[in-house]
């Protein structure tokens, strides 16, 4: 054994002896980096809280946690719930607070809300089949609201004296986006970026006008389609308002474009003067397309 060790380590001293100039120089270059041991032998490592990832973090257990306790197990619990007067959700900062006590605001809310808390209570839980009973359900359920609401639209429009095409301008666009204003708000003040609010608005308006408007219209020309007959709907003012929406659009997304540069704050951000101009210019579009769209479905103005 000690011979054959003997023996290769004469070897490698004969390969080393081998060695060119070049490749000497090259071995002494690979050995200059290995790491040795320099003169600070001691580090020093200081770790800093950073407030935005922390609240970031801390949104996300919240809504996380939420998400946990919003599934319902039984059908009991549910109609129990919707029964009971509860106190609004609000951030409690200590947890062994006691439970807060309903206001006066809240039973005004439970008693117009009631009728819906009761109804979307026969929905199955959230326990059956993983969830997709409580899904499909949903969708029927929102369906069906949606067709009474559009009925429901139609006859007020009839009883105030205005059109189909006005009613469905001002009041039902206005209550079918509401949702989605809030939840461009909340992604607007959550987010770090605008990326999300706008993203929210464009693909709330996207899922309206291409799966509303294309599974409706595919459904109702399957439907006459069994019956032997052809689907056709007589168009109307809708050019117009489609024409005068697509230019409002390009505008708006013209100043979020401009908006973007730095001197100026930020997408949704900046000065206050700048926000307000902002804020009044989308307004002042809408109040112009709502304007519009009435003088052209009334023959005030010539549409296309």
């Amino acid at each position: 054994m000690k011979r054959g060790i003997s023996a290769l380590l004469l070897n490698q001293d004969d390969e080393d002896k081998k060695l060119s100039a070049e490749e000497e120089e090259a071995k002494r270059i690979a050995e200059m980096g290995k790491p040795i041991l320099g003169e600070h032998s001691k580090l020093e490592v200081i770790i800093e809280e950073s407030y935005e990832f922390k609240s970031t973090v801390d949104k996300l257990i919240k809504k996380t946690n939420l998400a946990l306790v919003i599934g319902t197990h039984s059908w009991r619990e549910q109609f129990m719930e919707a029964i009971t007067v509860s106190a609004g959700d609000e951030e409690e900062e200590d947890d062994g607070r006691e439970e807060r006590l309903p206001s006066c605001f809240d039973y005004v809310m439970h008693f117009l809300t009631v009728f819906w808390k009761v109804l979307f209570a026969f929905v199955p839980p959230t326990e059956y089949w993983n969830g997709w009973a409580c899904f499909c359900i949903c969708i029927i359920i929102v369906g069906l609201l949606t067709a009474v609401i559009g009925d429901l639209a139609s006859h007020f429009g009839c009883t105030v004296g205005l059109k189909d095409s006005v009613t469905a301008v001002v009041f039902v666009a206005l209550g079918t986006s509401i949702p989605d204003t809030f939840a461009s708000k909340v992604a607007a003040t959550q987010d770090q970026y605008a990326d999300a609010c706008i993203g929210n608005v464009t693909g709330s308006n996207a899922v309206n006008v291409f799966l509303g408007i294309g599974v409706a219209w595919s459904v109702a020309a399957i439907y006459w389609a069994i019956q032997g007959k052809d689907f056709e709907v007589e168009a109307g003012s809708l050019a117009f308002s489609v024409t005068l929406f697509t230019i409002f659009a390009f505008i708006s997304i013209s100043v979020l474009l401009y908006r973007r540069r730095p001197h100026i704050g930020g997408e949704l951000g900046g000065t206050c003067l700048s926000k307000t101009l902002t804020a009044m210019l989308f307004v002042g579009l809408w109040l112009l397309y709502i304007i519009f769209s009435s003088l052209e479905a009334y023959c005030h103005i010539k549409g296309f």
